[in-house]
């Protein structure tokens, strides 16, 4: 199985006849997304590598069909009401690709998509992969990558940070773990779903039997999923390394959301933490790719 994407998925392109939107669709629709509408105002009676374009998501939803997944490409100033209109339209998940959106556009978000039972990935985000299924967003760069380089398995992936989530998966692929979803959480301070909530999400997922996380400094992402853990919430293995080590107070490491303000956040009590929890944190990056084989043949 896999969590939050699978080939049933019905996917909506949101800034479909933009250059990167153009781009990705590409990708989604070659590796076998199942991408059934795109959106852009005005472009209503076009298609975009077979997809058809429509004026509103909700004009999408009556014309195309019901909508699982919003995908979202417009600039970052239009996410706002990008992301309020497809809520509005009945779509339950969402993955905002762009980055620099406005904190408090995100904070209104997330309110309305809490009031109407919506979950969204990012923003700033590459998206998601289930291998084998779904590409939605930009993960793998072309089709033929992304499906060379991602294999089914029994192994999640999330990440804060999106170049480490894709050296993460090839480097598991080639190492012979498959691939159950990978997920790129998203790189800014407040993100729609946390490491938390997709550890839940795995946790239910019968066929995810391990999880590789990559952790950065900066948020609570990692002592929220420690706590998880301790709750009994989340028993699976956890392999996990966490990025910034040298990091020091008021550096910003990578981008917005790692960044150690007030003490908190750092490097070593988000190890200590998951730590003594059970999780396996490795020392060195290159660990993932020896450990989580080992564990995977365990279990």
């Amino acid at each position: 199985m896999s969590i939050l994407i699978d080939e049933r998925s019905r996917v909506v392109v949101q800034g479909i006849t933009g250059r990167e939107g153009m781009v990705r669709t590409k990708l989604m629709v070659e590796y076998g997304t199942n991408v059934v509408a795109g959106v852009t105002p005005g472009k209503k009676g076009e298609e975009v590598f077979g997809v058809p374009v429509f004026d509103t998501v909700e004009e999408a939803w009556e014309e195309a069909g019901p909508l699982d997944v919003s995908v979202i490409f417009v600039p970052a100033p239009f996410v706002k009401n990008a992301a309020i209109e497809a809520i509005d339209a009945g779509v339950k998940l969402l993955v905002i690709i762009p980055d620099r959106v406005p904190l408090y556009d995100v904070l209104e978000i997330d309110a309305l998509a809490r009031r109407k039972n919506v979950r969204f990935v990012g923003p700033n985000t590459l998206g998601l992969i289930s291998p084998g299924k779904a590409v939605v967003g930009m993960i793998g760069g072309k089709a033929d990558t992304a499906k060379e380089w991602f294999h089914p398995g029994p192994v999640g992936v999330i990440s804060r940070s999106g170049g480490i989530t894709s050296a993460i998966s090839y480097y598991l692929t080639r190492a012979g773990v498959g691939l159950s979803t990978v997920v790129h959480v998203g790189g800014d301070p407040i993100i729609g779903l946390p490491f938390p909530e997709l550890l839940k999400e795995f946790e239910r997922d019968p066929e995810t039997k391990v999880v590789v996380m990559f952790g950065e400094i900066g948020t609570s992402q990692e002592e929220m999923a420690a706590e998880l853990i301790k709750a009994g919430e989340f028993t699976k293995p956890l392999v996990a390394f966490i990025g910034g080590a040298a990091a020091k107070s008021g550096t910003r490491f990578s981008h917005a959301g790692a960044i150690i303000e007030g003490g908190k956040g750092t490097h070593r009590g988000k190890v200590e933490s998951l730590r003594s929890a059970g999780a396996i944190v490795v020392d060195t990056f290159n660990e993932l790719f020896t450990v989580t084989p080992e564990i995977v043949g365990r279990v």
